[in-house]
């Protein structure tokens, strides 16, 4: 079956350009799984909240692995693509350059606060057909809130060496592949030392831990859809649940339960 690529041309993502005066504006889409935004990029920032499914967005050679009610945060001028998952429900929302929530170009996974998800419903069923002061204050308050929201340790750093890229890309694919770095060598065409030096270089890890990584992106979707611990932690090659539990606590300090509360 072909993949569906959707033209960031001929896509309308945006409603319309924020501007100085009027810095957010917000639109809601559909995407149905598999289906690509090619990389684009524009001059505004982008703060996509994902309501429902899963979506894995890649810039900056990374890679963030998006699940429902958590957000991205993508910078003005970084090149990117999303890749969706699951049927995914969007709320997209641009940002004018001038007032984006963070410093620098660097794209974040969020845990919207309570008080963030009440003024983006309030915001998006406010009518947009006239400015007026209460949309200029959820506006204002919005921007204050995104920068307190929780950032969410879900990067996957992505290689530019091609030997290494498609190791990541098959990993990626396979997180529950239990190949060692021996077997990756005989099938990418590089020695073992030579791939443990480029991932240290490229991507300032070890095997191992950049494994983990991709292993712990790829389960937040698992564990948001309701798919048991256990099946989770056999699936991503774990050899108990206990161990896949301890390993997700190392990494975003709570257990899975509590992260998808």
């Amino acid at each position: 079956m072909p993949i569906p690529i959707v033209n960031h041309t001929r896509f309308d993502w945006h409603s319309d350009t924020p501007s100085a005066e009027r810095p957010l504006t917000m639109s809601g889409r559909d995407l149905q799984a598999a289906a690509v935004l090619l990389p684009h990029h524009h001059s505004w920032g982008q703060f996509t909240y994902a309501l429902q499914g899963v979506m894995r967005v890649e810039a900056n050679h990374s890679s963030w692995i998006v699940p429902q009610q958590r957000a991205v945060w993508i910078p003005p001028g970084v090149v990117h693509g999303v890749t969706v998952l699951e049927n995914t429900h969007l709320r997209p929302m641009s940002v004018y350059a001038g007032r984006a929530p963070f410093a620098g170009n660097e794209c974040k996974v969020l845990e919207l606060s309570s008080l963030l998800r009440e003024l983006l419903t309030a915001l998006e069923q406010h009518d947009r057909s006239e400015q007026s002061p209460r949309e200029h204050l959820l506006m204002e308050m919005i921007l204050d809130e995104i920068p307190r929201c929780a950032v969410q340790p879900v990067r996957v750093p992505l290689p530019t060496d091609k030997r290494l890229k498609a190791l990541c890309d098959a990993l990626i694919a396979d997180p529950g592949a239990e190949r060692t770095l021996t077997n990756w060598a005989g099938q990418v065409g590089a020695s073992e030392r030579t791939l443990a030096r480029l991932f240290e270089r490229e991507l300032g890890m070890g095997f191992a831990q950049w494994r983990q990584q991709a292993r712990l992106a790829h389960a937040a979707p698992l564990i948001a859809n309701g798919m048991p611990l256990s099946q989770v932690a056999a699936e991503l090659g774990y050899a108990s649940q206990s161990a896949f539990s301890a390993m997700f606590r190392k990494t975003f300090g709570c257990s899975p339960s509590a992260f998808f509360k």
